[in-house]
């Protein structure tokens, strides 16, 4: 896998660069992660908080964590042990639904120019897929929403968390 990794805030020193790596190898225990490609790290300062991002696309799924504590190092520990409980989830879940295909892939995110109204903006290959998926990548990449395409009727919906700890979906009127 190969892993971008870049500060803001600070410099990312060899020492750091060869600690992420090594952490993030762990992770390619996982059948799954092995068929992963690249990652992207951020290593970010802020009022002496060191916040560690990882998003790792694979498999038509993105596994994304974040962790802050006032130890960098820690803040890696942190993240990776983050990314493990999620990807354990993901193969348990997938395991238990009999899904064993990891086919499709997402292309990566890209971001726009900037502007007055739109400061960012991703795009994404819809992969058709069933509500439960989607509830389970929206809590994987620790959203409150996901738009995704519905494998039954292969139109855009969205899955959201409601306050009552419950979802909702929004589909288009037939």
């Amino acid at each position: 896998m190969n892993c971008t990794i870049h500060g803001e805030h600070l410099t990312v020193t060899p020492a750091l660069q060869e600690y992420v790596e090594q952490k993030l190898l762990r992770l390619e225990k996982f059948d799954l992660m092995q068929q992963a490609t690249d990652c992207r790290v951020t290593l970010r300062v802020v009022r002496k908080q060191h916040t560690v991002e990882v998003t790792i696309p694979v498999g038509g799924m993105i596994f994304r964590a974040e962790e802050s504590s006032d130890d960098m190092y820690a803040s890696i520990d942190g993240v990776v042990d983050k990314l493990n409980r999620q990807i354990r989830k993901y193969k348990n879940r997938a395991e238990q639904r009999g899904k064993t295909g990891y086919d499709q892939h997402f292309n990566s995110a890209a971001d726009a120019e900037e502007s007055e109204r739109v400061v960012r903006m991703k795009e994404f290959e819809f992969k058709p897929m069933d509500v439960e998926e989607a509830v389970m990548q929206m809590e994987l990449l620790g959203h409150s929403f996901f738009v995704f395409t519905n494998q039954e009727n292969l139109q855009v919906n969205v899955v959201y968390k409601r306050n009552d700890g419950n979802y909702g979906l929004i589909a288009q009127a037939r």
